[in-house]
């Protein structure tokens, strides 16, 4: 097995300067670096991570935290977040708090015993006590899709956050059905307490005002952001005396909980009942009719918050920031429009 020494003997430099190189612990002219990677590339050296992080006080990893990691959208923002931190040679400790805060606040005690760099975490409804230890830890970290402090209120986020921009996508799905003749639009709403949420509320509602339709508090439920919730809630509005004409649900589970509870009803899609999703996945244009949906740029917000977690490891005092990314508007025609070829693209 080759040593340092070896490579050192191999690049014509000497076992201080592979160790810069390698630690990254001190300017290097590049012609030098290049040598010593050719020579440790030619001797399939191996470096010691353990002796590194002695070295450096860092261990080139990122902790992530994410609930729901089956759910193709946090799936799809994992793999942005291991690309990008195996692009910048980070490894990547994987946990899932299930939306649960003790055991969130658990699962980031144990990767920060595990001596991280930082972390990057999608916080539950209620992150009271993972804000408190984080604060107190002083540990670096992004929050990633949902954000834990709006923007816009004064005092700014003390940490960065990344997500996607939800609030004007998902007015865009309510003006989009009042366009095709659509009175009573229903939303069913993820989990209460997520920003992610608040801003899909927001947004409908927007919507609803933008296209002079009343809002009413009857056709607005809560699907928890999960299948079977979704599935009860919109049974629910599927109960009422004047049942709405269009359905929008907030993220793919719960459009798979809709869909499973228009089939209990006997309904079709869009005969009886319109449909737009918050959230497109690979087989959304698989369905029949195919599903109408915004279109999250998951791997990029996996990606970017590599780079701002990278970016605050390198300047600890920049600002705390937060970047919300558009989205896409994918039409289909599970909305009531009829199929044209080559549709079904983000627009």
């Amino acid at each position: 097995m080759a040593t340092m020494t070896d490579v050192a003997r191999r690049a014509g430099v000497s076992v201080a300067t592979v160790s810069h190189v390698l630690n990254d612990t001190r300017p290097v002219r590049p012609h030098t670096r290049r040598a010593v990677l050719d020579a440790v590339e030619e001797l399939g050296y191996t470096p010691n991570t353990l002796a590194r992080s002695l070295v450096t006080a860092r261990t080139r990893s990122i902790g992530l935290a994410v609930s729901a990691i089956g759910n193709p959208y946090f799936t799809e923002i994992l793999q942005g977040v291991e690309a990008a931190a195996l692009d910048h040679g980070y490894s990547l400790l994987v946990a899932d708090p299930h939306d649960d805060p003790l055991h969130e606040v658990e699962v980031v005690r144990l990767l920060h015993e595990r001596r991280v760099d930082g972390m990057i975490v999608a916080p539950s409804p209620r992150p009271r006590e993972l804000l408190a230890h984080l604060a107190r830890h002083r540990v670096p970290t992004v929050f990633l899709d949902r954000l834990v402090e709006a923007p816009g209120t004064g005092a700014g986020p003390r940490f960065d956050q990344v997500g996607a921009e939800s609030a004007e996508p998902t007015a865009r799905l309510v003006t989009h059905l009042a366009g095709l003749g659509h009175r009573r639009i229903a939303l069913v709403a993820g989990l209460p307490g997520l920003s992610t949420t608040d801003e899909r509320i927001t947004g409908y509602r927007r919507g609803l005002a933008a296209a002079g339709l009343p809002y009413d508090e009857r056709i607005l439920v809560h699907g928890d952001s999960r299948t079977p919730g979704a599935r009860r809630a919109t049974a629910g509005l599927l109960a009422l005396g004047a049942r709405p004409t269009a359905l929008i649900t907030a993220n793919n589970a719960m459009t798979i909980g809709a869909l499973h509870a228009l089939r209990d009803h006997g309904l079709s899609v869009p005969g009886d009942i319109a449909l737009c999703c918050f959230d497109d996945f690979p087989w959304a244009d698989l369905f029949s009719p195919r599903l109408t949906a915004v279109a999250q740029p998951s791997r990029e917000i996996g990606a970017r918050a590599v780079g701002m977690l990278l970016e605050r490891l390198a300047e600890p005092g920049l600002p705390a920031r937060t970047e919300q990314l558009p989205c896409a508007f994918v039409h289909r025609t599970s909305c009531g429009c009829p199929d044209r070829p080559g549709e079904g693209n983000p627009s």
